[in-house]
């Protein structure tokens, strides 16, 4: 019994090093997919929950569209804020011991976002959540970066999104079904022990990262443990993504995970449930193009369709369908946002591109960096929608109007975005130390 238990033990800490590239074998790759996954799945149930629970939650606190806007901000607000350190913590301990860390962190914020009674309370809260479940993807994006073939990469980080669009199906019809046997409240409490199970999962499966493998070691001396994030800001192909992560990709989240539920509910007319099914159509077809994307992605790659080339083919389709949906107004439907959704999909795969465009030292720092801009651009656009929202209706706009006037706005940081990708010439094959 002990030298079996000293054997599976052995192969555990080592499977990981079997190289000197720190590539996984397959099986081992699947399991320690599956274990970051579900903690992704935890990670977009409890950030898009606040779209389904937007009408009670209104109702309860007596919420403005600006504090709805706020409240669901304030998870990206508090994912924004740990970007930094995250990333260069990431390549200095590793995955696995960060995450682990951060989780618990999730588990107290869902505590307290149960047990909430007045709003800065439930705005406290969420922001707590949202610093907890900020290593999710970066996390195994990280370890992917090293552990994983290129081709890999893309499919794993594709995949990776499908899991959370399966997350943010959980959050719809599954939660609006169960509210009236729990209440709101509850559903926080079992969110709490999912997140607990998994970090049971992680700490068993996933390899320990070793210095020899990872980041440079503290008391190496060299450039990349000393320059910090300076690499990443100086690239021209990091900077040339930048304003599409923050307001394009800002944008789909800030769609996907909130101002689709009011949209159809003030604007095309939806009751709650309706809007919590057309909410769960949105998620489900966004599951399968992500995963459409997994599976495509590795030919695409050895076919000359890079990362850059898909991006700047397919944001114009869909800056054509957001402007469809404002001037459709109340005929724009859960389809239409679908569509939105879909066609910004194309956006999922600049996080891969980014990391591999720095060496695998730097990968955290540099995907860490790139998730900032992103949730950043979510909190901005989210809360900005809500003020707009406010603020066109204060000048005398129907409701639909000053929908139609705030996502007109959002419009134009896109495409103002857009012609900044396009004016920079760069990919991510320059090295940061050349950008």
């Amino acid at each position: 019994m002990t030298t079996a238990q000293t054997s599976l033990s052995a192969a555990r800490n080592s499977s990981p090093a079997a190289s000197d590239a720190g590539r996984l074998d397959a099986w081992t790759g699947a399991i320690v997919f599956l274990a970051f996954a579900a903690a992704y799945f935890c990670s977009a149930l409890v950030r898009a929950i606040t779209a389904t629970l937007s009408p009670v939650l209104t109702q309860d606190f007596s919420l403005h569209a600006r504090d709805l806007g706020l409240l669901a901000g304030g998870y990206f607000l508090g994912f924004a804020a740990t970007q930094l350190p995250l990333g260069t913590w990431l390549d200095r301990h590793g995955p696995k011991r960060v995450i682990l860390c951060f989780l618990g962190v999730a588990v107290l914020g869902c505590l307290a976002f149960s047990l909430a009674t007045s709003f800065a309370w439930l705005l406290a809260a969420r922001v707590l959540v949202g610093m907890g479940v900020s290593a999710c993807l970066m996390a195994p994006l990280t370890g992917f970066r090293r552990w994983f073939e290129p081709g890999t990469v893309l499919r794993a980080n594709s995949w990776m999104l499908m899991t959370g669009s399966l997350g943010m199906l959980a959050s719809t019809l599954p939660v609006q079904w169960l509210m009236p046997v729990t209440g709101w409240r509850p559903m926080f409490w079992i969110l709490a022990a999912m997140i607990l199970l998994c970090m049971a999962a992680i700490a068993w499966v996933v390899p320990t990262w070793k210095l020899g493998h990872g980041a440079a070691p503290a008391a190496t001396a060299g450039a990349e443990a000393e320059t910090g994030y300076a690499p990443i800001w100086r690239s021209r192909y990091f900077r040339k993504m930048t304003p599409l992560a923050f307001f394009h990709y800002g944008g789909l989240v800030a769609v996907q995970t909130l101002w689709a539920g009011p949209w159809m509910v003030k604007v095309a007319g939806y009751t709650p449930l309706e809007a919590a099914t057309g909410l769960f159509y949105i998620n489900a077809t966004m599951l399968v193009t992500f995963w459409s994307w997994g599976m495509v992605n590795p030919w695409l790659s050895r076919h000359g369709w890079a990362a850059t080339r898909l991006i700047a083919w397919g944001v114009p389709l869909s800056l054509a369908v957001l402007a469809a949906n404002i001037a459709a107004g109340s005929s724009a439907g859960w389809l239409g946002w679908a569509l939105f959704c879909m066609s910004c999909s194309v956006l999922g795969l600049a996080q891969p591109a980014v990391g591999m465009a720095f060496k695998p030292a730097l990968a955290g720092r540099a995907m860490s960096g790139y998730n900032l801009m992103i949730f950043s651009g979510v909190f901005v656009v989210q809360w900005g929608i809500g003020l707009l929202i406010d603020v066109f209706a204060a000048l005398g706009l129907a409701q639909v109007a000053s929908f139609q006037a705030a996502m007109g706005v959002l419009l134009c940081c896109c495409i103002a975005s857009y012609g900044y990708f396009l004016s920079v010439s760069a990919d991510n094959s320059v090295e940061p130390e050349n950008p």
